[in-house]
């Protein structure tokens, strides 16, 4: 498997934290020039501070992925500046406000739907003309475990990661003979900022929900970036249209 990355370019959208970071820092050890986009100006900064720290090579632009514009304007910039785009983890997303369907808002699932769905879609539709230029790309698309299964309370959550599974298969396959492939990762119970805001701190709702953990544990952001550049590889040539769950398990059972 070759994860030498030099000479190629990466982008990771909600890479100022958690699973993006931990993505954009490890195209940065395989060689990879990348381009770091979040809504945190502070926390992407950081993020490129801590690739450049290490010897990479990294930008930031801030990016509201559920805007047309700035996403175009994203998609020219990576251009502008490094020339191409080989890679693309689209990433950023938000879990809204915790509510039954009945419960939920129309303001929090537009905000869900937009950010998590729509986002998506927008990144695919200005990175992949880029892509089809170089004849070769690989995109990565953040879904989740409730991606594949329902999630109490998350009525926009899971309808939003479900379509991103849709959306990722159905593009895999009008770009299937391009040199273009698109997968998804589907996330479990992962140590992140988003899940921490759930934990709100209180060692009793940790518990509880590593007790539904086979592996009894976490995982960790570095675990599902590894996933992400694996299927950026030449390792994973011939997968296109896959939604790979790390999760420990845990939709197994």
């Amino acid at each position: 498997m070759n994860l030498d990355f030099h000479e190629r370019v990466a982008l990771v959208t909600g890479a100022s934290s958690g699973i993006g970071r931990a993505s954009a820092l490890a195209f940065a050890r395989a060689g990879a020039k990348v381009m770091v986009a979040d809504l945190s100006e502070s926390g992407g900064s950081e993020t490129v501070a801590l690739i450049t720290s290490a010897g990479g090579e990294a930008a930031f632009v801030q990016t509201d992925v559920s805007k047309s514009s700035e996403v175009r304007s994203l998609i020219e910039k990576i251009v502008s500046r490094f020339g191409r785009l080989d890679f693309a983890h689209n990433n950023a997303g938000t879990e809204g406000t915790i509510a039954s369907t009945h419960d939920c808002s129309e303001e929090n699932w537009d905000t869900i739907i937009d950010t998590n769905l729509k986002g998506v879609w927008l990144c695919l539709k200005y990175e992949i003309p880029q892509m089809l230029q170089q004849r070769f790309g690989a995109v990565v698309n953040t879904s989740s475990v409730a991606g594949l299964v329902g999630l109490k309370g998350c009525p926009a959550y899971a309808a939003s990661k479900h379509g991103v599974i849709g959306l990722t298969k159905t593009a895999a396959l009008e770009y299937a003979k391009t040199g273009v492939r698109i997968n998804a990762v589907c996330p479990g119970l992962i140590r992140t900022p988003m899940i921490e805001r759930q934990i709100k701190g209180d060692p009793k709702i940790e518990a509880s929900l590593i007790a539904f953990q086979p592996f009894g544990r976490m995982g960790t952001p570095e675990e599902v970036a590894a996933t992400v550049l694996w299927l950026c590889s030449d390792g994973a040539s011939f997968v296109t249209g896959a939604a790979l769950q790390v999760d420990g398990g845990l939709v197994a059972q």
